[in-house]
């Protein structure tokens, strides 16, 4: 890692990202490294490459909430008077659906340490992923018909994705990298999803035990939003009922709900560490990855309390292995070719995509 691929990653992130120019004021919102998740040197990165790049920057520690409580007093006060406002913290992943954030113009981080944000996760031009995400979500919105498989038995398929009419339900904080393309609902979808190694939440709210260890495979069955059961290993069975009765229950909403998915876009994410070592931090730092495709479960709402995910994804769009065995071709999205033409760095990460992605031993997502 060198320091003009971390100043490039920051560039990447306050400039193309955060829009901000010399002058500019942007405020820092750090979770405490001591937690596990952030590292200390991506908040040190950032800092430098704002005064490098005369933007003047301040930063605080955020104390940590599992549960996502009221941000503290006084600091909406301070986000609103900041140009911008950067989360390296949960906190920030928490929020990320609420229309509160809107007006303050924060900006969420899924590059979790500096390696990340010097990696080509960070550094590919930020708006070209936006455009990527844009023309994917037009696909989808789109299609007649898309179907979702994997090598361990997936099957699920429905209708093109039933976007709201205002557009591409998405979420009100600005996300960096830009790593996935908006949520599809699951109306007129039905199918089964192969869950492997473990459930795990969602980053809405950090409860215990925050992941669910598997033997087998979970079949889990839906039919539109219900999740009519799970069918395996007896006792994994026996352990997804109990999970998802105990989460349903802590947070006062239904279970036996699936709400919407979507799958990484972006080949430059790479997670290094085993899931099982921090399924928290996993949670929150592999799915950008093409690799990955995941559920959103447990409650009427995005992103739920429990994701399920999907290693290797085949997403078939109107017949078109849009996503095969975990490989996204953008060339087969409308405009997906153009975006690579303009942005050779987004070229360079589909050339050489990232294959780690949390897996233990034996390839698999094992918990």
């Amino acid at each position: 890692m060198q320091d003009k691929d971390l100043l490039a990653g920051a560039r990447n992130l306050l400039v193309n990202c955060g829009g901000l120019r010399a002058g500019d004021r942007l405020l820092v919102l750090r979770e405490d490294p001591a937690n596990g998740y952030y590292d200390a040197a991506i908040g040190d990165a950032v800092l430098a490459g704002a005064r490098a790049l005369g933007i003047v920057a301040q930063a605080e520690i955020l104390p940590f909430d599992p549960m996502g409580a009221a941000l503290p007093p006084g600091l909406a006060a301070r986000m609103k008077a900041a140009d911008r406002v950067l989360f390296l913290s949960r906190s920030g992943d928490q929020i990320r659906f609420s229309a509160d954030m809107q007006g303050i113009r924060p900006i969420m981080s899924y590059a979790l340490d500096a390696g990340m944000l010097a990696s080509g996760f960070g550094r590919a031009n930020y708006q070209g992923f936006v455009a990527l995400k844009d023309a994917v979500n037009a696909l989808m919105a789109a299609a007649q018909h898309i179907r979702v498989t994997c090598p361990l038995g997936t099957d699920f398929s429905g209708p093109g994705a039933a976007y709201p009419k205002s557009g591409a339900a998405d979420v009100a904080v600005a996300r960096f990298p830009m790593s996935v393309f908006a949520p599809v609902p699951v109306q007129g979808f039905s199918g089964v999803v192969m869950q492997d190694g473990f459930l795990v939440g969602t980053g809405s709210k950090f409860y215990e035990p925050y992941g669910c260890d598997l033997r087998e495979p979970l079949a889990v069955h839906f039919r539109g939003s219900v999740l009519e059961g799970f069918s395996g290993h007896e006792t994994d069975v026996h352990c997804a009922r109990v999970h998802y009765a105990k989460v349903g229950e802590q947070f006062g909403l239904d279970p036996m709900t699936m709400h919407s998915w979507h799958a990484g876009i972006h080949p430059g994410c790479a997670y290094g560490m085993a899931a099982a070592e921090n399924y928290e931090r996993w949670s929150g730092g592999a799915f950008g990855n093409p690799r990955l495709m995941h559920f959103h479960t447990c409650g009427h709402y995005a992103p739920g309390e429990i994701s399920l995910n999907v290693l290797d994804p085949t997403i078939e769009v109107d017949g078109m292995a849009v996503w095969k065995d975990g490989v996204f071709d953008p060339h087969l999205v409308p405009g997906g070719a153009e975006v690579l033409a303009q942005h050779p760095c987004i070229q360079a990460v589909f050339d050489a995509p990232a294959q780690a992605v949390g897996q233990g031993p034996g390839g698999r997502l094992a918990g």
